[in-house]
């Protein structure tokens, strides 16, 4: 169950705050320098080196470097973790590994200065290293499934941790690979204050395909058990996840985390370019509910982001399946799978930019072959909406963007080179209305395809009429 609430911190029985408790299994190797490190630093009163049976000779190496050595009572990091803390006779603990390496000199200051400054009770290090693949594919999506409020941490799995002592004596050791995690989950069940502190880069030894398998059964058991302890695997909660899930990768960063280094970027807008028509309108006729929207489409006198939130409004209570079906049904334009798919093939990512929602975004950016999508969220509550709208934070504001409107792809633009880096990649830009202007103004190629008005004509370099192939013929 849940701790409920915090006690006091103890006094310390020690001049010095902090104690260092490093497990171990065979790792004569690194060990001397790990202690030798930790004693530098004058908040540490001790180092205490916990062995869990080595035969290297782990242990004299320790104690030669200056640590005291306790041996575990049960071979398991967990039990190691949990000895060392009862052995510690300070206020605070910091758990290190024993196999690190290219530690940063102020690491335990940095680890040390939440506590110092009462801003936090639990501390987990982030550092400068590929996440392995058991944090990538099993511990993050399971956080972000049943502990979304603690998916932001970097390194959920890493073994670097420093915390109250009192605190973490009312936390559950797991034994085993899971047990980094199921603290994490612990303090914050026992309303501690969480953070997070960049440590600068750090280096492990690695582990076989066969051990990080094992690691992840035993993360994913501790997730999953605390999930339950919490009341989380009701079905209603793993819908709400998945909601949650759905709106997370509406951020664009989401996107390109899933790609490679971009060298040329195509941006088409959908409505009235990829799309013969308006998604907004097909779906109202399908749901006869065109009355509703007719007088809310591009009325003058509203304001662009209340139009698009009474718009939104609309469509409450219409299924997801309806939005779904929908997108799928509308004609697309004549060539835009041949463009989609030839761009491609000249070295270009391509991504749909629209103000419509995202849920008929990705529809079509499936049916034209496209690599990523840029939109407004439609939110759902039990398969139907709810007629609220969560606007794509790509086209808010930028320093260097769009000044004129609160939302634009332009700026949509401007955060994607942000992400993507230097050299910034060649832009292509393709839209048909007033809402592309301020894009294809700032694109290095811009195609202006059956634009329905002179401003849109007159801000693209190329238009192209009746077969978006044309576009093809302007990429040089």
């Amino acid at each position: 169950m849940r701790p409920s609430s915090k006690t006091a911190p103890r006094a310390p029985r020690h001049p010095a705050r902090l104690t260092v408790v490093i497990p171990v299994l065979n790792e004569s190797r690194t060990i001397r320098t790990v202690v030798k490190f930790a004693l530098r630093q004058p908040e540490v009163a001790e180092v205490l080196v916990v062995d869990d049976g080595s035969i290297d000779g782990t242990p004299e190496v320790a104690r030669s470097a200056g640590a005291r050595i306790i041996t575990s009572s049960l071979l398991g990091k967990g039990a190691s973790l949990e000895d060392g803390l009862q052995a510690a006779a300070t206020e605070w603990v910091l758990f290190l590994d024993g196999d690190l390496s290219g530690l940063c000199k102020d690491l335990i200051v940095r680890m040390v200065q939440p506590l110092k400054a009462g801003t936090a009770d639990f501390i987990k290090a982030r550092f400068e290293r590929r996440a392995g693949r058991v944090t990538v594919l099993t511990a993050r999506p399971l956080l972000r499934t049943y502990f979304p409020e603690l998916a932001g941490f970097s390194q959920p799995l890493g073994g670097i941790v420093a915390a109250r002592a009192d605190l973490l004596r009312r936390l559950r050791f797991e034994n085993d690979y899971g047990v980094d995690v199921g603290l994490l989950i612990d303090a914050h069940g026992a309303g501690a204050q969480l953070a997070e502190v960049d440590i600068g880069s750090i280096a492990h030894r690695s582990h076989s395909l066969e051990a990080l398998g094992e690691m992840a059964t035993q993360v994913a058991r501790t997730i999953l058990e605390r999930a339950s302890e919490w009341g989380r695997l009701r079905w209603s909660y793993l819908r709400a996840s998945r909601e949650r899930d759905r709106i997370r990768r509406t951020d664009f960063r989401h996107s390109l985390g899933m790609m490679n280094r971009v060298e040329a970027l195509a941006l088409f807008d959908m409505d009235g370019t990829l799309l013969q028509g308006r998604f907004a309108v097909e779906l109202a006729r399908h749901t006869d509910r065109l009355p509703l929207l007719e007088p809310l489409l591009d009325s003058p006198e509203l304001d662009p982001l209340e139009r698009s939130r009474r718009i939104g409004a609309v469509f409450a209570g219409i299924p997801k399946s309806v939005f779904e079906r929908v997108a799928r049904e509308i004609p697309l334009t004549a060539g835009a799978v041949e463009t989609v798919v030839g761009l491609r093939k000249a070295g270009f990512l391509v991504g749909v930019v629209t103000d419509s929602y995202r849920i008929a975004a990705e529809t079509v950016r499936r049916r034209v072959f496209g690599d990523f999508v840029i939109s407004h969220t439609m939110k759902f509550r039990n398969d139907k909406a709810v007629g609220r709208i969560a606007f794509s934070p790509a086209m808010r504001r930028h320093a260097a963007g769009c000044r004129e409107h609160r939302l634009c792809k332009w700026n949509a633009l401007r955060h994607l080179l942000d992400e993507v880096g230097k050299p910034p990649p060649r832009v292509l830009a393709v839209g048909d209305s007033d809402n592309d202007v301020c894009l294809l103004r700032a694109a290095d190629l811009s195609v202006a395809f059956e634009p329905k008005s002179a401003a849109t004509r007159a801000a693209a370099r190329h238009v192209v009429l009746g077969d978006l192939r044309g576009v093809l013929r302007h990429i040089g």
